[in-house]
């Protein structure tokens, strides 16, 4: 248990942050479940508009720490493959 005034307000701060990163994940992951559910109904249009929508919400958490610049850049670029790909089956 945190005994100095620096530590219980380092808690406070940890609190704080845990609660906005924990807001920024969930909304990412709603981008990315959009992107997923186009991509299963094979409509390219809404695929293409779901993944252009996600794009920012994904560099936007990496650029505010929730995710690696890697791991976001990695995700948009298999996303952006499958929903590629989404024409050429059908």
């Amino acid at each position: 248990m945190a005994n100095t005034p620096s530590a219980k307000k380092a808690t406070r701060k940890i609190a704080r942050r845990t609660e906005i990163n924990r807001n920024r994940r969930s909304r990412v992951r709603t981008f990315l479940r959009k992107v997923e559910e186009a991509i299963l109904t094979g409509d390219k249009e809404q695929a293409q508009a779901a993944l252009k929508a996600a794009q920012p919400e994904l560099m936007r958490a990496a650029s505010k720490g929730v995710y690696h610049k890697n791991t976001a850049s990695r995700k948009i670029s298999r996303l952006a493959n499958r929903v590629k790909a989404v024409g050429a089956t059908a």
